[in-house]
């Protein structure tokens, strides 16, 4: 942690219904003398999705939701606009859980703790003081996997709308208390009494900086509005692991969570991630909210896994060599580890005289994974071609995850035509990429390289 200036991080270790390890180590705030402790308070980013799917699937169990029909037959303050993409398939239930909805909005930033925040409705019309656009479809519902955050807005808003409860209240009642999550809330801001309990968020950069205002404030409670701790977690994942085996049903059913616990489509269950297969089949769900992240992993029929919450973004993959190393030492059979993936042969980077070139390709990576491209810095001949293809290059970039680095290895100027070859690595992936500018300045191309 000293070495990754990672200020503070909490685990909880499981096996067999029972939280087996649970530590925190490090401190609350860079330059706090405050501990982390098994208590401690962090924000699970797109964990929240997990738990929050769980509330939904407890109301299909109850016949007040279904997961196969359209939406707006159950949502009443708001409906997903209809267009040319809903008229050929429908947003349901199922597809807003798997990412299959087409909807947009990948992720939230979240606000800071002084400036205006918008209601729910705002959000999901992408109106003032949103900070993201509007959700809506934008590929035939059903086609194919796009991550979306947007979806689970949408989800938050059917849920209010079918219990006729603000979205904490109904999660609260319906999922934390029946799992024993009695420290975890979805209220958004955290209540004053609340706060001391609760880390700071950092950024990792060359120095450690605190969150301005200490966190983010996200409205968008189902897609990242979870307040809570990896012990806490961790009795989320025993809950499903138990309900699958038919143990205890504390909030769904056994036949709903081997549902929940089914590929859907790219390896999407209902709310989960699904790696492995027979019994090493794992569910698991990262998360990263402005200065936390969140890995839980947890193996659905031998009833390990592991959570691990850290009060910082951090990209150096220390989460991921944290559980690795859980794994080899409380044995889980079958984990992946890093080392074992194939490494490719890289050509050697060259010096980067342009870092404003290399700045630019990082940005519009981010708006490929959004699918809002700024169509002023591209050609229009560009802009026209590339158009037709976006949703599915939005797609692929959304599976990458989080930039790990960005080296350039190769750079040419042919008639003032400039073209520059990079090498990304990402958490899921490294990609090459061939980005070129004409004379006036402006993208005229952008492609995905084989090496």
């Amino acid at each position: 942690m000293a070495k990754r200036h990672i200020p503070g991080l909490s685990l909880a270790v499981f096996e067999n219904g029972t939280i087996i390890k649970a530590k925190g180590y490090g401190i609350v705030e860079d330059g706090s003398a405050i501990p982390v402790t098994t208590d401690t308070l962090f924000q699970a980013g797109s964990v929240s999705k997990s738990v929050a799917a769980l509330g939904a699937l407890a109301l299909v169990d109850a016949g007040e939701l279904s997961l196969d029909t359209d939406v707006n037959g159950a949502l009443k303050t708001w409906h997903v606009p209809e267009n040319a993409f809903t008229k050929k398939s429908k947003v349901t239930l199922r597809r807003l859980l798997s990412h299959s909805a087409g909807l947009t909005v990948h992720g939230f930033p979240g606000y800071a703790v002084d400036v205006p925040r918008p209601t729910l409705l705002q959000i999901l019309d992408g109106e003032k003081p949103a900070n993201t656009g509007p959700i809506r479809v934008e590929q035939t519902p059903g086609s194919q996997w796009r991550y979306a955050g947007g979806g689970y807005t949408v989800l938050q808003q059917l849920l209010v709308d079918t219990t006729r409860q603000a979205f904490p209240d109904f999660m609260r009642r319906q999922v934390l208390v029946p799992l024993g999550m009695r420290a975890s809330s979805f209220e958004q801001p955290l209540p004053p009494d609340r706060m001391a309990l609760a880390a700071s968020g950092h950024y990792l950069d060359k120095t450690v900086s605190v969150v301005l205002g200490r966190w983010h404030i996200y409205p968008e409670m189902a897609a990242a509005g979870l307040w809570t701790t990896p012990s806490d977690l961790a009795r989320f994942a025993i809950a499903q692991q138990d309900t699958f085996a038919g143990r205890s049903h504390p909030v769904i059913s056994s036949a709903m969570a081997a549902q929940m616990m089914s590929v859907q489509m790219a390896n999407d269950g209902l709310g989960v991630f699904l790696e492995g297969a027979g019994e090493d089949l794992r569910f698991a769900h990262g998360g990263r909210n402005e200065g936390f992240d969140t890995q839980m992993t947890a193996y659905l029929k031998s009833g390990q896994g592991a959570v691990i919450m850290i009060n910082a973004n951090d990209n150096s993959m220390t989460v991921a060599e944290i559980m690795e190393k859980i794994a080899e030492v409380y044995g889980w059979k079958n984990y992946p580890r890093m080392a074992d993936k194939p490494k490719l042969d890289v050509p050697a980077p060259i010096e980067d005289r342009e870092p404003e070139v290399t700045e630019r390709l990082k940005r519009v990576m981010e708006q490929l994974r959004s699918g809002e491209l700024n169509h002023d810095w591209f050609t229009s001949k560009f802009v026209e071609s590339f158009s037709p293809v976006q949703s599915r290059v939005a797609a692929e970039v959304q599976t990458f995850g989080e930039l790990k680095s960005i080296s350039l290895i190769e750079r040419k100027n042919a008639d003032g035509h400039r073209s520059y070859r990079y090498r990304m690595v990402y958490v899921n992936k490294t990609v090459f990429i061939l980005y070129s500018y004409d004379k006036d300045g402006k993208i005229e191309g952008l492609f995905f390289l084989p090496k």
